[in-house]
């Protein structure tokens, strides 16, 4: 019986050993890699190739014929975790170089690991076929041996994974691999041959399969974190027509792969195929609208995200009439105010002006008018408002009010009052017979006057009557008598007056008769207009009723001496 099979064993689990110790202080003495742990997210596909060893331990019977080791050989699997924990796995090896026997197996089922930072254990259980050939070892190699068959495989067994702390932990290094593989092989009846071996028989073969090598990681159980956007607008709000500028920032995108951006909105025209897009507002109603964005890399969930944000578009301001000022604010009748409005839009729109006064009128269709104001009557003044108005291309509107006093021209001075005047005097001198008479003389003087009092229809006439100190003094006397006759200044008045009134057809009610002081034969006349002072209402009036006028024309009386008694 040959020990070969232990003896590689030993050389295996010696190789091992040393491996394992090579790890760890790798990873002791190796810079932790910028990667995760690999235990924190495990990948989802390994894939193992590597060295295996198989160990035999069976014979073929009824002839008793033992297997032996096979040194060199190769190993494959593809193991696919549905969770952290557990998978299926597929494994394939084949130790073809034995000594006039070899062995190829493929085989499926469970495998179950345990993922820590660094190192990684795992058992599995598979079932499948293996392809046995031999054994004939103890018997020279050019005599016969069983022919390769098919038969059923069952394997159990684990190992040990250390994470290579290069490469984002894509890669691990099996560090053991040790399997028991039970195989059942029939190779028909058993007969002698004859070149002096046997044929046929029986194997129920156990054996150890010993495998190291390098594990390829792909995926992983939990899934890259998903693709994130957010979106800012700046300005958040503006007016119609102001640029809107949108910027979306992404997150978890993966740098292998190219991004595509697309861009809407509710209001306004976007543009943009970048990360950054441009809203233009022209036209848009004022109101709030919302952007939305879309960032994706691919179709698979969380390769692509949505991202919104708002922006205002603010009605217009109306314009803004800060002030409307008169210069002068006082100005005489008739006059002229210069008006001045001052107005700004807060968006720099196109202003016009306009103006309007509640009386006179007003020019101008600029930032100043001129207020020509109103005719006020003498002596009075008035106020006029000026309304200054401001409105943009838009129709909006505003207005201030700026008040001119108008000052009429001042009350020219009453006219003088009216004065009566002093017209032509009467003489009585040159009838000594006749002497209260109005003879010839004196109608040119009375001619005037009565012209006079017929120009001036409203005035009246005063005529004060005098006599001379004899007359006055034959008066007194007569004034003692039981019948006095009238005084000469009485006579002369009434007489003068007849005149005017029979002979001239002046109204009777124009005259007023008084007798005066003067020491003179005469009658003086004075013309008196409406609302004059009657220069003779201190005279003596004439009781015109006691005194009856003489005919201009009357003889002459004579005289009759009285007879003595």
């Amino acid at each position: 019986m040959t020990y070969r099979p232990f003896r590689s064993l030993g050389r295996f689990l010696l190789a091992a050993c040393a491996v394992s110790l090579g790890a760890a202080s790798l990873g002791a003495q190796t810079p932790a890699s910028t990667a995760p742990p690999a235990g924190t997210n495990p990948s989802r596909v390994d894939v193992f190739l590597g060295y295996s060893y198989f160990g035999a331990h069976g014979r073929v019977m009824p002839f008793g014929i033992p297997y032996s080791s096979i040194n060199y050989g190769a190993i494959g699997s593809g193991a696919y975790y549905v969770n952290k924990y557990f998978g299926g796995e597929i494994i394939y090896s084949n130790h073809p170089d034995g000594v006039n026997d070899g062995m190829s197996g493929i085989s499926g089922g469970l495998i179950g690991r345990l993922p820590m930072d660094n190192f990684t254990m795992f058992a599995h259980g598979l079932v499948g076929a293996a392809r046995l050939g031999g054994p004939n070892s103890e018997v020279p190699a050019t005599l016969e041996h069983e022919p390769y068959r098919w038969g059923p495989s069952l394997t159990a067994g684990g190992g040990m994974d250390y994470a290579i702390p290069f490469f984002d932990n894509r890669f691990s290094l099996r560090l053991f691999e040790a399997d028991f593989r039970y195989i059942h092989e029939d190779y028909g009846p058993a007969q002698s041959i004859p070149t002096g071996g046997v044929l046929g028989g029986r194997a129920n073969l156990d054996g150890i399969e010993l495998s190291t090598g390098i594990v390829a990681h792909f995926g992983h159980i939990i899934p890259p974190p998903p693709v994130t956007y957010a979106c800012t607008v700046a300005p958040e709000s503006g007016y119609p027509g102001d640029p809107i500028t949108v910027t979306g920032t992404a997150m978890n995108l993966n740098p292998k792969k190219t991004p595509t951006y697309t861009w809407t909105s509710t209001g306004g025209t976007i543009s943009g195929t970048s990360s950054t897009a441009n809203v233009d507002t022209k036209g848009a109603a004022p109101g709030t609208y919302t952007v939305t964005g879309h960032v994706t890399e691919g179709a698979k969930p969380g390769q692509s995200a949505d991202c919104t944000g708002q922006f205002t578009i603010k009605p217009f301001e109306p314009p803004t009439m800060s002030s409307c000022t008169a210069n002068p604010s006082t100005v005489d009748s008739g006059g002229s105010s210069t008006i001045t409005a001052t107005a700004s839009s807060p968006q720099n729109r196109p202003l016009t002006y306009s103006y309007s006064a509640t009386a006179g009128s007003v020019s101008g269709t600029t930032s100043t008018a001129t207020l020509t104001a109103p005719t006020v009557a003498a002596g009075s003044n008035s106020s006029v408002t000026v309304t200054c108005n401001v409105v943009d291309d838009l129709g909006k509107s505003d207005s201030k009010m700026a008040t001119v006093t108008v000052n009429g021209p001042p009350i020219p001075p009453p006219p003088p009052a009216p004065v009566a005047s002093s017209l032509c005097s009467v003489s009585f001198e040159r009838d000594a017979k006749r002497p209260t008479r109005v003879d010839n003389e004196a109608k040119a003087c009375l001619d005037d006057v009565a012209l006079a009092l017929q120009r001036s229809s409203d005035a009246k006439l005063a005529l004060v009557g005098n006599e001379d100190a004899k007359e006055k003094a034959a008066d007194a006397k007569m004034a003692k008598l039981k019948h006095p006759k009238p005084g000469a200044a009485e006579l002369r008045a009434v007489n003068t007056k007849d005149y005017l009134v029979t002979e001239k057809g002046i109204d009777a009610s124009r005259i007023m008769l008084y007798t005066g002081p003067d020491d003179a034969k005469t009658v003086t006349t004075s013309l008196i207009p409406a609302g004059a002072a009657n220069p003779a209402a201190s005279d003596t009036a004439v009781d015109e009723a006691a005194v009856k006028a003489v005919p201009r024309t009357a003889p002459v009386k004579k005289a009759v001496a009285r007879k003595k008694k």
